[in-house]
């Protein structure tokens, strides 16, 4: 996977939600299904559509009754999210299945998947801080400041796009391996939530 080419997909995203701007936008994903490139468009969806989602739920003057629909879908999204990333992973293991681990390998602590979804995380806060940045009716002082934290985070995307690549880099050539841990998520889960398993 080339890890510029994600990026690329990841901007394409967040480009055809904001013809729209609405949370409520149908996806229309144009890469074909089963392939790399349809989930992590689909990922960034998700990620945009949550990343609007928040916003609205802190406007102060939100109805609550609202504001309690919007908590209950923002779990649910939380979930596809982390359902994604797995998937992600599931794809990097069969990409590296025929690979013999050296006997000195090492683990990561981080998944390349995870990796992913802080890159993709971080093209959203690019895209906004762009805004910020040139939004001509906010202050001097305000513009400067977005445009400080806009360059931060556009060598954070250097740097965390090198190490990805190194990543990826390391488990191609038996470096490292690689685990896939399911996050276990407990709050959905009608069994493990005593909240929910004590209604019954």
């Amino acid at each position: 996977m080339n890890i510029v080419q994600a990026i690329q997909i990841f901007q394409q995203s967040i480009a055809d939600y904001h013809i729209a701007d609405d949370v409520d936008t149908p996806i229309a994903n144009p890469f074909s299904k089963e392939t790399i490139e349809h989930l992590l468009y689909l990922k960034n969806w998700v990620d945009t559509v949550q990343w609007h989602l928040e916003d609205i739920i802190r406007n102060p003057a939100i109805d609550p009754v609202e504001a309690l629909a919007l908590k209950r879908r923002i779990d649910a999204s939380n979930q596809h999210r982390t359902d994604l990333v797995e998937y992600i992973d599931s794809w990097f293991l069969q990409q590296y299945a025929a690979v013999t681990t050296k006997d000195n390998a090492s683990f990561n602590t981080e998944s390349p998947a995870w990796a992913i979804d802080r890159l993709s995380i971080l093209e959203l806060k690019i895209y906004h801080m762009q805004i910020e940045a040139n939004r001509s009716e906010a202050s001097d002082e305000h513009r400067f400041n977005c445009n400080t934290k806009l360059q931060v985070l556009l060598s954070q995307r250097t740097d965390l796009s090198t190490a990805i690549i190194q990543l990826l880099a390391d488990f191609a050539a038996g470096n490292k391996y690689m685990k896939v841990y399911k996050q276990m998520k407990m709050y959905n889960d009608e069994s493990l939530n005593p909240v929910l398993y004590q209604q019954k």
